[in-house]
């Protein structure tokens, strides 16, 4: 980490910008007594998206002397309005303030030159360090904590609670669909419901979900297709009885084997690679963010958007590796082990070669199955050539594609950024526009609008289509070019989550007091009339202190299948601390038992422990504070 050793004023916010997950904008003025972390990001950066969770880790650390903002800084020109942003703070669970800076104003001020980068705050309003890339959580753990020490001392520090407004996303069957596979012969669509950590099997012949794969629980588990859990599952491979999933933030490949109802893990540990080029046994070996998946020949290739590579899985040895691609990131043509690829997220194959969108460069590119064989360019642009231009070779102009299938000697393309699908004549290097109007929008008919669609696929004569932001799957007829929205029919037993509103938006309980010693915490969550806890769903607790040494949960800190009230006993020594509650809880609607519904809780509770404290118990009803509404399709 660069060091600045607060020397130098921290530029404040300009005004006039738009703020998400707050009540009203902050100011650096107005953060003073606290340290401020800016996350430079733009979302389409795979780099950006794998910081989120080590700062979600440091925010959990230290959730009342740490303040993250992500300073938006986008890249590509969809990502510069506000609504398109929301949407990505919403599908990337980004609970923090951020602030959108279309026109770089920020980026230029802070001097900012790469995404992501962290500038470090201290609590007297000075730079205190810059950081860039990924794998940052231990620099900035030490770099804050050294901080907090010394403003501590100096009694210079603010640990009053901050006021968060955090987006939240309307209730649907679908949470960003990332990708979708349609097959003819089996007569399935597997939709990859990827905010709902799942898989859902849907009957193209009346629409009617035959299979959900994930409890929709975010996790990494093998089991039953009710039990196993997914995290953010994007692209898909099916071989007629074994559904091949690219399990992208568990950073591994499942298989759903439709035979026996289970799911195992091939490859990945569950852990994001930080080594580049490390082969190895499948679930021995790290992967880096797998987004899509094609079979050929007995061998599973992975569209490995973390290192700009594509791999390949040996279905008979489970050996996994590095196919093309050497990790460097830019669109380089040329033999598949030193040509440069950026952010691949869509693959598919015609038999000979693979296709794939290369995100980042706003390009369809090839890749020879042979050895020996080369990566060239089909259409499209550099890493900061974008647009929106139909015609040939490298004068198309693409805005981050990440859906792609093959079809009839060309691929069909989800130009995402553009809000299109778009039509590439492989032969002729020839791209022109299918269907959408440019914009986002959610109107079917013969002049469709689509938002961010990320996946395609190809069966009966029709287009289905992941329409990402709409939470939707649109089905194109390829012979009138006319589009509707898919009505999948769900049953009862299908996870779906509901609108959960915090009351007045407050996640922090006002102060407890406790004496020191043995004591007990109590936990209850209220429910809306009519609604009550699932006694036979996975519930569960995670309890976390800020300092330990004050405010001790007793082992185990996560409890799982828990039924509230529930109490958690606490070892407690004078002094101030906070507790976190993070809690999932599974209820439903009276008569209406088998449709399960989840909630998700975070809130902290300041404990301040002295020796006249009347009580040595600390409860946590959350019926002031929390308040469940649902809002159900």
């Amino acid at each position: 980490m660069t060091d600045f050793e607060g020397r130098v004023n921290a530029p404040d916010f300009p005004e006039g910008l738009e703020w998400l997950n707050t009540e009203r904008p902050l100011t650096l003025r107005g953060l003073r007594g606290k340290v401020v972390l800016l996350d430079f990001w733009t979302y389409c950066c795979i780099n950006c998206l794998h910081v989120i969770p080590e700062l979600a880790r440091l925010e959990e650390k230290y959730p009342l002397d740490l303040v993250v903002i992500g300073v938006h800084s986008a890249k590509f020109t969809n990502e510069q309005g506000g609504g398109n942003l929301r949407q990505a703070v919403l599908r990337y669970g980004v609970r923090h303030p951020v602030v959108n800076d279309p026109g770089l104003t920020m980026w230029r001020e802070y001097g900012v030159r790469a995404w992501p980068t962290l500038v470090l705050i201290d609590p007297a309003g000075k730079v205190a360090g810059v950081v860039s890339g990924e794998a940052v959580y231990e620099t900035l753990d030490q770099a804050i904590n050294a901080l907090i020490a010394t403003f501590e001392a100096r009694g210079q520090l603010d640990r009053g609670p901050l006021s968060l407004r955090p987006e939240t996303p309307p209730a649907a069957l679908l949470a960003f669909p990332g990708k979708v596979l349609a097959d003819e012969a089996s007569g399935l669509l597997f939709v990859a419901d990827t905010n709902h950590h799942r898989i859902l099997a849907v009957s193209l012949a009346d629409s009617v979900i035959r299979e959900a794969v994930g409890s929709g629980i975010p996790g990494l588990a093998d089991g039953g297709f009710g039990d196993a859990r997914f995290n953010r599952p994007h692209g898909m491979a099916w071989d007629g009885r074994r559904l091949f999933v690219a399990d992208t933030d568990n950073h591994a490949i499942r298989l759903a084997d439709f035979t026996s109802s289970s799911v195992t893990t091939l490859a990945g540990t569950g852990e994001q690679a930080r080594r580049l080029n490390q082969s190895g046994e499948g679930r021995r070996t790290p992967l880096n963010s797998p987004w899509d998946v094609a079979l050929h020949g007995g061998s599973l290739y992975i569209a490995m958007a973390g290192p700009h590579q594509l791999w390949r899985l040996d279905l008979a040895t489970l050996k996994v590796g590095p196919y093309a691609g050497s990790g460097r990131e830019g669109r380089i043509d040329g033999p598949l082990s030193s040509a440069a690829l950026a952010q691949p997220s869509g693959l598919t194959t015609d038999g000979e070669r693979l296709y794939f969108a290369d995100s980042e460069d706003s390009s369809i590119r090839a890749a020879d199955l042979r050895v020996g064989g080369r990566v060239e360019t089909i259409v499209g642009g550099d890493l900061f050539e974008f647009g929106d231009r139909d015609g040939v070779g490298l004068d198309v102009r693409l805005q981050h594609p990440i859906g792609l299938t093959y079809l009839g000697g060309g691929l069909i393309v989800a130009d995402t950024y553009n809000h299109k699908i778009k039509r590439v004549e492989i032969g002729e290097r020839r791209a022109r526009t299918l269907l959408g109007t440019g914009q986002p929008g959610f109107e079917d008919g013969d002049r469709p609008s689509f938002y961010e669609p990320e996946g395609v696929s190809v069966a009966g004569g029709a287009l289905y289509i992941a329409d990402t932001n709409n939470h939707a799957v649109r089905v194109a007829d390829l012979a009138t070019g006319r589009v509707t929205t898919l009505e999948i029919k769900g049953e009862a037993r299908v996870h779906r989550p509901a609108v959960a509103e915090f009351e007045g938006r407050i996640t922090e309980l006002p102060r407890q007091f406790l004496r020191p010693g043995r004591a007990t915490l109590s936990v209850a969550p209220e429910f809306a009339p009519g609604y009550h806890a699932n006694l036979e769903a996975p519930s569960s607790l995670t309890i976390a202190s800020s300092d330990e040494a004050v405010v001790r949960p007793e082992p185990p800190a996560t409890l799982e299948g828990v039924r509230f009230p529930v109490e958690v006993a606490l070892t407690a020594h004078a002094g101030r601390a906070t507790l976190r509650l993070d809690l999932t809880v599974y209820y439903c609607q009276q008569g209406e038992e088998a449709l399960c519904l989840l909630h998700e809780a975070r809130v902290s509770l300041p404990v301040e422990v002295c020796d006249d404290a009347p009580a040595k118990t600390l409860t946590a009803t959350l019926a002031a504070t929390l308040t469940v509404s649902l809002a159900i399709p």
